[in-house]
C-alpha cells in the first residue's frame, strides 16, 4: 500500500517531537570532526507546502508548529527547534521542513545522507528537493531493507531513522524487526524509531520486544496531546532511541513539561523513559 501522504500532518504535534528528537541527536553528532552517515527509512517528501490542499484540508499543522511559531519559548532546544523551522521561512510560517531538510541543516560536506522513498510523488519531490547536493542519496527502495545494506557505513558513525506510515498493522513488527537486525550488523549507531499512538497495546508490544531483544541503551521520549482513547485516531507520538546522546535525557525531561503546555489539551501529558539502561 502506497496511499499515505505525509503532506496532510506535516508540522502537527507528532513532527514537532519526532524533529526536535531529530535536531539534538544531530547537532550532537557534528561536535566531532569525524564523519558519518544519516540513514533515513522513510523519508516522504522533504519539504511541505502548507498552503496546498493537503495540508489546508486538515490544518494539524495550526495544533504543531503553528501554536510554537510567535510563542515565548523558554527552553533552547525548543528555541533552536523552532528557528530552524523559521530558516525555511520569511515573514509567516508557509513552509514546514520534512526530516531530510531537518538533517541536511546538520549534514557537513564529508557527512552522507540516504533517503529511501517508495511513493512515486513523494519520491519524485523528494529527488527534487535533494538534487542540490551530491552527498544526498535518494533511493526508491524500501527503507526496512535499504537500511540493511548500508550497515556498517564506511564512516563508522551512523544516525538512523525510521519512520514508516504504520498504516499497515506489519510496520510496527517490522519497524522492530529491522533495527534488531540492524544493530546486529551495527551496534554503536544511534538508532531512532519513531511511533504513532492509536492502540496503546502495539505500543506496548514494540516497548516489551525491543526490551526483550538485549539491546542496551535505549530511551523513550513521548507526547501526548490528550489522553489514550479507544476510539479512531493517534492521540500521542514519540521517539524510541537507542544509543542516544548522554544529553538528550536531561534535555527531554525539561522540555516535554513545556511542549505538553503549549500543545496539549488539560489531559495531555509526557513519558521520558530509560527502557533499558547502559
Amino acid at each position: 500500500m502506497l496511499s499515505y501522504r505525509h503532506s496532510f500532518h506535516a508540522g502537527n504535534p507528532a513532527d514537532v517531537i519526532k524533529h526536535l528528537v531529530l535536531a539534538e541527536v544531530l547537532e550532537y553528532m557534528i561536535q566531532k570532526d569525524k564523519p558519518f552517515d544519516y540513514i533515513d527509512t522513510h523519508s516522504g517528501a522533504g519539504l511541505f507546502e502548507l498552503s496546498n490542499a493537503d495540508a489546508q484540508k486538515t490544518l494539524e499543522y495550526k495544533q504543531g508548529i503553528g501554536k510554537l511559531w510567535d510563542a515565548q519559548l523558554e527552553h533552547g532546544a525548543l528555541q533552536r527547534y523552532v528557528q530552524l523551522v523559521k530558516s525555511f521561512n520569511k515573514n509567516k510560517l508557509a513552509f514546514y521542513p520534512g526530516s531530510p531538510k531537518v538533517a541536511e541543516t546538520f549534514l557537513r560536506r564529508e557527512d552522507k545522507g540516504w533517503f529511501f522513498e517508495l511513493h512515486p510523488q513523494d519520491l519524485a519531490l523528494l529527488q527534487r528537493n535533494t538534487e542540490h547536493k551530491k552527498s544526498l542519496r535518494v533511493r526508491a527502495e524500501d527503507g526496512f531493507k535499504g537500511l540493511l545494506g548500508l550497515l556498517p557505513p564506511q564512516s563508522r558513525r551512523a544516525v538512523v531513522l525510521m519512520d514508516p506510515p504504520y498504516e499497515i498493522k506489519q510496520d510496527y513488527e517490522s519497524a522492530i524487526q529491522s533495527i534488531i537486525k540492524a544493530h546486529k550488523k551495527f551496534a554503536s549507531a544511534t538508532y531512532m524509531i519513531w511511533y504513532p499512538v492509536v492502540d496503546r497495546d502495539r505500543i506496548n508490544l514494540m516497548e516489551a520486544q525491543l526490551t526483550a531483544s538485549g539491546i542496551r541503551n535505549i530511551h523513550l521520549y513521548e507526547l501526548a496531546t490528550s489522553a489514550d482513547t479507544e476510539e479512531r485516531g493517534m492521540t500521542s507520538s514519540g521517539m524510541i532511541v537507542i544509543n542516544p546522546p548522554w544529553t538528550l535525557f536531561n534535555t527531554m525531561q525539561s522540555v516535554l513539561p513545556e511542549l505538553v503546555t503549549k500543545l496539549s489539551a488539560s489531559d495531555g501529558f509526557y513519558r521520558a523513559e530509560v527502557l533499558v539502561s547502559e
